[in-house]
């Protein structure tokens, strides 16, 4: 009887240590491999990288575009740039200009 009753104890502590042994390896699976875990977030910090580049670009090009419109405003127009965009909307060329055809 008493046999029975320290071989119980054991299986039941051997019981809780194996099922509690499982849940940690289950969470800590989770935690390395799931959809929010440690190697989901490194592709989402490599792709806010990438963002990150491409809004630098974009942050420039804008400043370009700023710096152009700059110069059509009404108090001072250049009229260098303002021959350049009527003959591109217009298709003209003038006689003296050289054309060079992209791809």
């Amino acid at each position: 009887m008493v046999i029975r009753r320290g071989l119980r104890s054991v299986f039941i502590t051997l019981a809780l240590y194996l099922v509690s042994g499982a849940a940690v390896a289950y969470f800590m699976f989770h935690a390395q491999h799931g959809a929010r875990g440690l190697e989901a977030r490194g592709a989402v910090q490599e792709s806010l990288r990438d963002m990150e580049a491409e809004l630098k670009g974009l942050v420039a090009e804008r400043k370009s575009w700023e710096q152009r419109l700059a110069l059509v405003r009404d108090e001072a127009i250049d009229r260098d740039l303002l021959e350049e965009n009527a003959r591109l909307m217009l298709g003209r060329t003038h006689k003296n200009d050289v054309v060079i055809m992209g791809r």
